[in-house]
């Protein structure tokens, strides 16, 4: 049976990793670019497109930053934030977990107080007007180093919003040893918040186990060189530890080569648990509508096997049970009307 566009639009969904600057779709950059005249972001959606493409890594990064720095007032974080929702509520989200790192909005002048009240205003006003749950993973640029670290654990605990619920760890891998960052995840675990690092996107398994190891990971985001480490294999299989998957993330980054020789289909077979993500959608030209169609493209999955999928993401949420309840009620009741 193939799974059409259709189905995959209308199915309530949930993700996991996904990025809120990366999130800036062309029409929520343009508006930002429009507001800020002298940057170097078109402020063209058309424009946009070109400008997002890059060849490595390394220039993903570069272009990102170039968004933030568009990112220069507490309205302009308020803005992205509830029109990121919007967008995602078009796809059918109901509930998402969002990266966002409130270290490079301070450094760039937005009092993290503000950026905490603004992302707030805009989860708030979301859930009652989109239908759409919020909820925030805060995340070390891990180029910023230990004062970036120290700066996000001292936000995530001491202001701390209401919807945060994981702390992570994003950027760079390469020069950007996981071990050094260690005191600031066990302080963040222990005031509660869950562990997602980043790990094992553009550096091999080794990377996965220090996440593991030192930094405690609940999920692994991206985790792509885990196929690399039978050893690693049997462990997050042992141990249920879901990994974060974004496909076409991976290609864009020159992660992976081809969609033929992506890591996914190998996870599955060999029972890991996977989640689908966007990671940075607009940058990628992808939305999560868009991963699904390509993870069952790939997996070989029917209507029901995309359902399958989609309760995964719910289960290994870190959303409160009842919500979990509804959303994977709501997910097979979808599924067993259109199979």
């Amino acid at each position: 049976m193939t799974v059409t566009r259709e189905f995959l639009e209308g199915l309530p969904k949930a993700e996991l990793h996904v990025h809120h600057v990366g999130s800036a779709s062309p029409r929520i950059v343009a508006e930002l670019a429009a507001r800020h005249p002298g940057s170097p972001v078109p402020a063209d959606p058309a424009a946009l497109a070109e400008y997002f493409q890059f060849t490595d890594f390394a220039k993903f990064i570069e272009i990102y930053l170039s968004v933030v720095d568009l990112i220069k007032t507490p309205d302009d974080v308020r803005l992205l934030t509830y029109e990121i929702a919007r967008e995602m509520a078009g796809q059918n989200l109901r509930y998402a977990e969002l990266t966002v790192t409130p270290y490079t909005s301070q450094l760039r002048g937005i009092a993290p107080e503000a950026f905490c009240e603004a992302i707030e205003d805009a989860r708030t006003a979301a859930e009652k007007e989109l239908g759409i749950t919020l909820r925030w993973i805060f995340d070390i640029p891990g180029e910023a180093g230990l004062a970036g670290a120290e700066e996000t654990l001292r936000v995530a605990t001491k202001i701390r919003p209401e919807g945060l619920v994981g702390f992570g760890l994003g950027g760079p891998e390469i020069g950007v040893p996981r071990p050094q960052f260690r005191p600031f995840f066990d302080e963040a675990i222990a005031a509660g918040l869950h562990s997602v690092p980043h790990a094992g996107e553009t550096t091999g398994p080794e990377t996965i186990w220090d996440a593991l190891r030192v930094l405690r990971a609940e999920r692994i985001g991206h985790g792509t060189s885990t196929m690399q480490d039978p050893a690693l294999v049997d462990y997050l299989g042992e141990h249920r530890i879901p990994l974060e998957v974004s496909p076409t993330s991976n290609l864009a980054t020159r992660a992976v080569a081809s969609y033929d020789v992506h890591p996914l289909k190998a996870m599955v077979e060999a029972g890991l648990v996977v989640t689908i993500n966007s990671d940075d959608p607009p940058m990628f030209s992808t939305t999560l509508t868009n991963e699904y169609a390509v993870a069952a493209d790939l997996l070989g999955l029917d209507n029901a096997g995309v359902g399958e999928l989609a309760k995964t993401a719910v289960r290994v949420s870190f959303a409160e049970d009842s919500l979990k309840d509804t959303l994977t009620a709501e997910i097979d009741q979808y599924v067993a009307a259109n199979s």
